[in-house]
């Protein structure tokens, strides 16, 4: 090549790379647009999902708190029922049999201001808040019943056997 002549083909490298690189940049510039567009379509359904995630633990947290309210009040009513051990709730004229099956105890008549009167075992007693009543079925057996609190329409009392201590 003579030297007038090397600026034709060096022009045209010049200008086929310029071109590559503005074509390179270009495809570039597009991948990069349908990631960023990519990206914000999944941060759009993870917001979607989220928010549904959301509700369901609204939902959840209300489920839970009605039910430990149904809970608590099914507790209350079951403790009502059935008190702590050995503590029985009495209505007037109402009787059970307690303590194991030992005594036989009954509420008569409704409570008065000065006291209850218990029938136990067959045999009437007064009594009023506080008293314990012993009573020895046999040798080997006393128990007490126990008067811990009354009003007009019930009396709450406790019951238990226990055998003799050998002496």
């Amino acid at each position: 090549m003579s030297r007038g002549n090397w600026f034709l083909p060096a022009t045209v490298v010049v200008v086929l790379m310029l071109g590559a690189t503005i074509g390179a940049f270009t495809y570039r510039g597009d991948l990069d647009y349908r990631d960023i567009m990519d990206s914000n379509q999944l941060v759009l359904q993870s917001r979607a999902k989220n928010e549904e995630l959301e509700s369901q633990i609204a939902e959840k947290d209300a489920k839970l708190a009605e039910l430990e309210a149904k809970f608590k009040s099914a507790q209350a009513a079951l403790d009502a029922i059935v008190p702590s051990k050995n503590t029985y709730v009495i209505s007037p004229n109402q009787s059970m049999i307690v303590a194991g099956g030992h005594l036989t105890i009954a509420l008569v008549g409704s409570p008065t201001n000065g006291g209850i009167n218990i029938n136990i075992n067959g045999k009437q007693q007064s009594a009023t808040a506080g008293d314990v009543i012993s009573i020895a079925l046999a040798p080997s057996m006393t128990c007490q019943v126990g008067v811990q609190s009354f009003d007009m329409f019930k009396a709450v009392l406790t019951a238990s056997c226990a055998a003799a201590k050998p002496q």
